[in-house]
């Protein structure tokens, strides 16, 4: 067996089309068909379901998938480990964080770290905490920056950093505007604007307003915190937010809750057992000493 033909069959199992596979590969179709061809009377088994001009990755396919794509995987870590002992000031770091992060976190504390070391460079991801650990146990991502994984299978190492209040934001003019504290039950019949499913923030407001049992009547979902506070502002409902820099607060007022508590707190995660380049190491020291971990 080559050792490309593994690249190959890794790119058609993804693509599922001879043609486009074999354009990607900068191959001709014949060599792609052959390769593939050689493959499967190596491992004794088809790994395609054709029908026509349609092939389709098969149950015996998609286990030999798993192995390649892990077998890849450890050959360019294996590349990319020793350029990095060539080069250890070097390098790239590639980083995911939650979108509330975007705001002013993330960009101060790269330009803090680039101070440092202004050789490195940075690859940034931001995203949801599902879609970032996915690219996190894919290997497309070094380090993320985000609340406590609670449903996941992999193997992640998660290092708190800080924890954040929230506040309830209700327009200018609303009847709590001026209230210095109030209980999240006071607000169970507002209208509310809130991150969609799926983002770390919404998992921590539904589970402060299970804690009082109620649910709250859902108007307009976000993907952004600045989206969210804005449409506050507009007087089309009420929310709960950490307290973000960047966001323009002058048509919206942030109110302490006093019961239940409601803070998440964000941490650094990684891939346990993962390989780290010298550059993602280092940012990882600055880091946890930044937040006096």
């Amino acid at each position: 067996m080559e050792w490309q033909q593994l690249e190959y069959f890794q790119t058609l199992a993804r693509m599922q089309h001879v043609t486009r596979a074999a354009e990607a590969l900068s191959l001709s179709q014949p060599a792609l068909s052959r390769s593939i061809a050689r493959l499967e009377e190596e491992v004794g088994v088809p790994l395609f379901d054709r029908h026509g001009r349609t092939i389709v990755l098969n149950r015996y396919g998609e286990l030999l998938l798993r192995r390649v794509s892990r077998i890849l995987k450890e050959w360019e870590e294996g590349k990319q480990e020793l350029r990095d002992l060539v080069h250890p000031d070097h390098g790239e770091v590639a980083l995911g964080f939650l979108h509330t992060l975007g705001t002013s976190l993330i960009p101060d504390l790269i330009g803090a770290f680039r101070a440092q070391a202004p050789r490195i460079t940075f690859s940034l991801m931001q995203n949801h905490s599902y879609s970032l650990l996915e690219h996190l146990d894919a290997g497309e991502l070094d380090l993320c920056l985000l609340a406590e994984p609670t449903e996941t299978k992999l193997p992640i190492q998660w290092t708190p950093l800080w924890s954040e209040e929230l506040f309830a934001i209700v327009p200018v003019g609303h009847r709590l505007a001026g209230a210095e504290s109030i209980l999240l039950e006071e607000l169970a019949d507002e209208p509310f604007i809130f991150l969609k499913k799926g983002y770390a923030l919404r998992r921590t407001t539904d589970r402060a307003f299970a804690q009082i049992g109620v649910q709250p009547r859902i108007t307009f979902e976000g993907e952004e915190a600045a989206t969210v506070a804005g449409l506050v502002a507009a007087g089309l409902g009420v929310s709960l937010l950490p307290d973000l820099r960047g966001i323009d607060k002058s048509k919206i007022v942030y109110i302490r809750i006093r019961e239940p508590q409601c803070q998440r707190v964000i941490g650094m995660a990684l891939v346990e057992g993962g390989y780290l380049s010298p550059a993602a190491q280092r940012f990882r020291q600055f880091v946890l000493a930044h937040f006096g971990q």
